[in-house]
C-alpha cells in the first residue's frame, strides 16, 4: 500500500462546500492525501468539519507559516501545498504569490488545479528548482491532440454519463458514490476522472476543459477508451465525470464535448435543488423534463442516451424537507430520484442494473 502524502490545502478565503471544491473532494474522498491542515484565515481556530460537516480532525490555520511551525513541532514533514480552490477563470490571486513561495522555500512540494501552468511561471520555476521542489500542474493536458472518430461507440463496456443542470451541483460526487456502490454490489466499475478534483483523486485523468477546443471530444474518447481496458469486460461499468452543464452560457462546450466524446449508454441527472438560477448568472434553471428533452435531442442523432435517475443535491434542506423534494422531483420527471450523499446510492444503482438488464 502506497503511504499518504502529508498535504496542506490553501483555501484562503474561500472554504465553504461550492467555493472549494477540489479541497472538499480531497478530504472528504482522497486515499493518496492525509490532510493536516488547512489554511484559511477567516476561518481559523475552527476545524473542517465545523465549516464543511466533516473533516473533524483537519485543524484550519491562519497561514502558512501556523502550518508549518504546528507540523514541525509534532515532527511531521508536509509534502505538498495543494491550492483548494479553483477561482473563477482559472487565475491565481495575487496574494497567494507569497504563500506559494514560502513554500517552496520551505521544500514543500506544490499541487496546482489552476488554469495557470506555475510550470510556465520563470519565478516558480527557479525557486522549486533552488530548493528541489516539484510542480504539479494537475490540469496540464497528458495527451496527443486528436479530433474524435466515434471510435468511442465500439467500447462493450456499459458507460454512464454524469450531466448537470448547472455547475457545482454534485455530477463529479455522484460518480463517485454510484462507482462505489456498483463496486461493493460485485460489478466492476471504472470512474472516469475528467476535472482537477477527480485527477487528484484517483491519480490519471485529463482535466477536459484544458484541451483545445477541437480535440476535448477526442480527449473524452480517449479517456473512455482507457478506462476500457481497465474494466476489460463486456459487462463492466464505465462511469463518467461529467462538467458543466448544456445551457450553462460558460461551460457549456465541455459539457457537449463529453456527451459526443464519451458516448454514453445513458445519463444520471444532477440538480441541486434549492438552485433557481444558472450560478453566477441570471438566467433561470430550466424544468428537469426540459433538460431530459434536451439531452434526448442532443443524443439521439449519433448515439441515443436516456437519462436514466436523477441525482438530487439536497444540501440547505433539513431530512423531512429533502424527502418532500426527492418525492416531488420524482413524481415530476417519472424517474428514480435520491441524494446519493445524504442517503446513499442504492436508488440510482438499482436503475442502472434495471436499465441494462443486469438484476
Amino acid at each position: 500500500m502506497v503511504e499518504k502524502k502529508n498535504i496542506v490545502v490553501l483555501v484562503e478565503g474561500g472554504f465553504d462546500i461550492l467555493e472549494a471544491k477540489t479541497a472538499v473532494g480531497i478530504i472528504k474522498y482522497s486515499n493518496k492525501f492525509n490532510v493536516l491542515y488547512v489554511i484559511d484565515s477567516i476561518n481559523a481556530g475552527k476545524t473542517c468539519f465545523d465549516v464543511i460537516g466533516f473533516g473533524e480532525n483537519i485543524p484550519i490555520v491562519s497561514s502558512l507559516e501556523v502550518a508549518l511551525k504546528m507540523a514541525s513541532e509534532l515532527n511531521i514533514n508536509i509534502d505538498s501545498l495543494l491550492l483548494g480552490t479553483a477561482p473563477r477563470g482559472g487565475i491565481l490571486p495575487l496574494t497567494w504569490r507569497s504563500i506559494i513561495i514560502t513554500a517552496i522555500k520551505n521544500g514543500v512540494n506544490i499541487i496546482n488545479p489552476l488554469h495557470k501552468l506555475f510550470n510556465n511561471d520563470d519565478e516558480f520555476k527557479q525557486i522549486a528548482l533552488s530548493n528541489n521542489v516539484t510542480i504539479w500542474d494537475v490540469r496540464k493536458p497528458l495527451i496527443d491532440n486528436r479530433v474524435a472518430d466515434m471510435s468511442g461507440h465500439k467500447i462493450n463496456a456499459n458507460v454512464i454519463l454524469t450531466v448537470g443542470t448547472d455547475c457545482n451541483v454534485g455530477k463529479m460526487t455522484t460518480a463517485i458514490h454510484i462507482n462505489k456502490k456498483l463496486k461493493t454490489s460485485g460489478h466492476n466499475s471504472v470512474f472516469v476522472p475528467t476535472g482537477q478534483t477527480g485527477i487528484l483523486i484517483e491519480g490519471w485523468g485529463t482535466a477536459i476543459d484544458d484541451v483545445i477546443s477541437d480535440f476535448t471530444s477526442g480527449a473524452c474518447e480517449d479517456l473512455v477508451l482507457k478506462a476500457a481496458e481497465i474494466a476489460n469486460k463486456s459487462d463492466d461499468f464505465i462511469i463518467v465525470e461529467g462538467q458543466g452543464s448544456l445551457v450553462h452560457p460558460g461551460y457549456s462546450g465541455v459539457s457537449l464535448s463529453l456527451l459526443h466524446g464519451s458516448a454514453p449508454d445513458a445519463l444520471i441527472l444532477c440538480h441541486h435543488c434549492t438552485r433557481k438560477q444558472i450560478r453566477r448568472y441570471t438566467l433561470p434553471i430550466p424544468s428537469l423534463n426540459e433538460y431530459i428533452h434536451i439531452h434526448n435531442s442532443i443524443t439521439k442523432n449519433i448515439k441515443s442516451s436516456p437519462i436514466i435517475a436523477i441525482s438530487l443535491n439536497t444540501y440547505g434542506l433539513n431530512d423531512e424537507e429533502a424527502k418532500k423534494e426527492i418525492e416531488r422531483v420524482s413524481l415530476e420527471t417519472g424517474l428514480p430520484v435520491t441524494d446519493p450523499v445524504r442517503y446513499n446510492s442504492v436508488i440510482i444503482t438499482k436503475a442502472i442494473e434495471e436499465y441494462f438488464s443486469l438484476i
